[in-house]
């Protein structure tokens, strides 16, 4: 059953025409005044049916969990990043489930997926795609890469030389490629799902800045705890293979994607919240322990990763405690240490959360 059929009533109700009184007492003449301005705030803080952002997180969770074991906050900030539109790198060293997790994650999406996996002698045309000589008909024709695909996961990201990473640019900022003066959009949705390995530097190249600002989230994973990898052993202790993989099923369409992330949007956020969020990414700018700030793309991700976490926790207003959840996941890849805060064994983590501490929380 989809999301749209457990809802299809929705909307007939009491509460329907309370808003719709509501409504039109707010707006007079047909005329459609702010909301923000005109509308309570003990009302506005309720007019969203969050309903439907609700059923997808907890089904994917649910779907996702069939294999995966703890790691609840990587799936939460996975799916607030697909809310978002935007896209994601998973950073953690071998073995802790970040290609499983992503190619998981596009399993419970009804949509497309294709895989590209990043080696050093990968060429942007592979990537891309590139036209190609009919001789029937004498002409060019473009033949799509990988990259034309609904949930396009990218493995190991930074073993492909500078030119490939390059390739990226356009389509994952502006969802469409450039080949040969021809411009090819971007079905919807699209979402990139990028890993990296932290540790080994042999045979791999350091992403640009300009790069690593196009994600709208790094997550960082680490070692699951004791309790859960006794649990991933008794999960799989008779299933070498991890067949239990084919369990997991689609139950989010493209356009419940679509449904979902309009909610998110219109999530209600307060001025002071908007202020707290720009202090803290111009905090970054002007920090002796960094070298680099973030950019005003920091903050419009930052308002809207709080958005979404709002939502998939059931509000439909951003709390400070919101904001102070995405933050790290937002700036960890977009700031720079000095190399003396590096050489003390500083943490970008480390910055993020005292520059947090410092600034006074809207009440």
């Amino acid at each position: 059953m989809s999301i749209d059929e457990i809802n299809e009533n929705e909307g007939t109700g009491p509460e329907t025409e309370k808003e719709e009184e509501l409504s039109s007492a707010a707006a007079p003449d047909g005329q459609e005044p702010d909301q923000d301005e005109v509308v309570p705030e003990s009302w506005q803080r309720s007019r969203l049916n969050l309903e439907k952002v609700n059923i997808a997180a907890s089904r994917i969770r649910e779907e996702i969990g069939k294999v995966i074991i703890g790691q609840e906050e990587l799936m939460d900030l996975l799916l607030a990043g697909l809310l978002c539109g935007g896209h994601v790198l998973l950073e953690g060293v071998p073995g802790i489930a970040k290609t499983l997790a992503a190619k998981l994650m596009a399993r419970t999406l009804d949509v497309d997926f294709s895989r590209i996996q990043f080696t050093p002698d990968l060429m942007p045309s592979d990537v891309l795609g590139t036209t190609v000589f009919n001789m029937k008909t004498s002409e060019f024709s473009f033949n799509s890469g990988p990259i034309f695909s609904n949930i396009v996961l990218i493995d190991e990201i930074n073993r492909a030389p500078a030119k490939t990473q390059a390739a990226l640019f356009e389509v994952m900022e502006e969802y469409q490629v450039t080949v040969d003066g021809e411009t090819y959009p971007m079905t919807f949705p699209f979402f990139v799902i990028a890993t990296q390995n932290p540790i080994e530097q042999e045979g791999t190249y350091k992403l640009p800045e300009a790069q690593l600002d196009r994600f709208l989230i790094k997550i960082n994973l680490r070692y699951p705890s004791l309790d859960e990898e006794k649990a991933i052993l008794r999960r799989f202790r008779s299933d070498f293979k991890m067949a239990q993989r084919t369990e997991v099923k689609a139950v989010f369409t493209a356009q419940e994607i679509s449904e979902c992330q309009a909610l998110v949007e219109q999530v209600h956020i307060k001025e002071e919240l908007l202020d707290y969020i720009a202090l803290i990414v111009h905090e970054t700018r002007n920090n002796g322990d960094l070298f680099l700030g973030a950019s005003p793309r920091a903050s419009l991700a930052i308002m809207k990763m709080a958005k979404a976490i709002a939502a998939m926790n059931g509000r439909d207003f951003v709390t400070p405690d919101d904001i102070q959840y995405v933050a790290y996941p937002v700036l960890n890849h977009r700031i720079i240490l000095t190399p003396e805060r590096e050489m003390e064994g500083y943490t970008t983590e480390d910055v993020i959360k005292s520059i947090i501490q410092k600034i006074e929380v809207p009440r």
